[in-house]
């Protein structure tokens, strides 16, 4: 008789996750951090895994409580990163030791990675602030995503139409350009940096995967917010005059985004 293919294999493979730090154990405290983090972020994070990482932690939060939470927020919590005595909860409620730098399942404590962070809300005074509300007539979100094979060193997307509230697109592996305006309630995602010539004044989220080197680029700033790597800021004040509406780069300097005018500006 004649062998059949194998109906399963395993083969390694990279895992890019979000990691969720937890400051507390207090559940409470964390779902309520988490629903307001998720409503000022929007669907910038929607439906991507999440690692708990509680290294700092010296006892465990209600696990199951929490896991549950990030579901309704459409992520999906699928490890942790905690120290030897909190695993066997952790384990309990379906959420095995992750080792978030290589993507692989460990039994002792995981090793520390830069991938995307936690998103964080900048101090009330910093140049941050809160979403507009998308207009009722908005067109249904649209998303333009790069093909899982593309080469994230050379595939760019390019977008050669303003974009309306309600429409987002993400530039899946690679880098992102708009060649016009990004309107109050659009969104821009790229796992690489974002180039908007032209108003930016929705919603740009460059690094999307983790890359704490991607920038932001705009002809004329005004957005709703900004984020590398999951560092975010959400603008409710206007930004000061030698900053609104004029040409700027965004980049990630350790936790802290740095927004700068660029020359050229009137």
């Amino acid at each position: 008789m004649a062998k059949t293919a194998a109906a399963l294999d395993f083969k390694g493979a990279s895992l890019h996750v979000l990691r969720a730090v937890l400051r507390t154990a207090d559940t409470a405290e964390l779902i309520g951090a988490l629903d307001q983090r998720m409503q000022e972020a929007g669907a910038f994070y929607e439906n991507e895994p999440v690692v708990l990482d509680a290294q700092d932690l010296d006892q465990a939060p209600d696990w199951p409580a929490l896991a549950e939470a990030l579901r309704r927020h459409h992520l999906h919590p699928i490890g942790v990163r905690a120290p030897e005595a909190l695993l066997d909860l952790a384990r309990k409620a379906g959420l095995a030791p992750l080792d978030i730098s290589t993507g692989r399942h460990t039994e002792s404590r995981a090793a520390s990675s830069k991938a995307a962070q936690a998103p964080r809300t900048p101090p009330g005074r910093d140049p941050a602030g809160e979403r507009a509300p998308t207009a009722a007539d908005a067109p249904p979100p649209t998303e333009a995503a790069r093909p899982a094979e593309a080469d994230a060193q050379t595939e760019t997307l390019v977008i050669r139409h303003p974009l309306r509230s309600g429409q987002r697109i993400y530039a899946r592996g690679g880098d992102l350009i708009v060649m016009g305006m990004v309107s109050q309630g659009a969104e821009v995602i790229a796992d690489g940096h974002i180039h908007v010539y032209g108003p930016l004044r929705g919603k740009a989220m460059a690094g999307a995967r983790g890359n704490a080197s991607a920038m932001i680029l705009t002809t004329q700033l005004d957005p709703e917010l900004l984020a590398i790597a999951g560092v975010y800021r959400v603008v409710e004040t206007r930004l000061p005059e030698t900053l609104h509406n004029r040409p700027a780069q965004v980049e990630l300097d350790g936790d802290t985004l740095r927004i700068r005018a660029l020359q050229g500006g009137h």
